[in-house]
């Protein structure tokens, strides 16, 4: 596969974007943004300057100031900003809530936005998150929409937390359940299939067959047996 292109894998929490994300990622040798991570961030800055959610002018003053950064070291992709490690901190759930919250405020997304756009320049690049094939990237070579039943995902996300928190099963899927309709509802960039995304249901799927079903698709793309399918 010569042709470089740019790759996004929308979704909600728990379908299982991360991993498949990672590993088209790597199948393709391209790199992987985590844009999740992104609005996590801005979340930790967000509480740990005391900023209101609901600040749209302290938003901007913080977004203004904020330093963003992925880096790759022996402990694999991480997150920095403002020079520290925050790739730990962004996955606590009360983290999650209030990722929720600031990614609905415009201030925030006009900052991401234009920083996630400049990640994109010269492709070769798998981006995961909630908007990336509908706002971020309408114009994407390939776009897919993972999702999954609301328990299977719970139940992934419970047993990912486990080692960190002492979360009950059925709070971490009230807290998803409420996400859900948080992220789906908003009226700015909410939740849904881009509509000519390929929407895969990981329910019963293995990582490995939603990537290699991710791959057919790929491959489709770069060599049509129809002409009109490469348009």
């Amino acid at each position: 596969m010569k042709k470089s292109l740019l790759i996004t894998i929308d979704g909600p929490a728990g379908s299982g974007k991360t991993t498949t994300s990672r590993m088209l990622a790597d199948r393709l040798g391209y790199r992987y943004i985590d844009t999740g991570a992104l609005y996590r961030s801005v979340a930790v800055e967000v509480q740990r300057t005391g900023t209101s959610p609901d600040d749209d002018d302290g938003l901007k003053r913080l977004c203004s100031t904020l330093s963003i950064k992925f880096v790759t070291g022996e402990k694999g992709l991480r997150i920095l900003s403002q020079g520290s490690d925050i790739t730990d901190q962004i996955r606590a759930s009360e983290i999650s809530m209030l990722a929720s919250a600031v990614s609905a405020r415009p201030v925030v997304r006009k900052y991401l936005l234009n920083l996630q756009r400049e990640m994109g320049r010269g492709k070769g690049a798998v981006f995961e998150g909630r908007d990336m094939g509908t706002v971020v990237f309408p114009d994407a070579d390939v776009k897919f929409f993972l999702n999954a039943f609301l328990k299977v995902r719970a139940r992934r996300r419970y047993l990912e937390l486990a080692s960190t928190s002492s979360q009950t099963l059925a709070k971490v899927e009230k807290d998803m359940q409420r996400r859900d309709e948080n992220d789906s509802s908003r009226s700015l960039a909410p939740l849904k299939p881009a509509r000519d995304a390929i929407i895969i249901d990981s329910s019963e799927l293995s990582a490995d067959k939603v990537v290699e079903r991710m791959l057919s698709f790929i491959e489709d793309r770069l060599h049509p047996s129809n002409p009109d399918l490469a348009k």
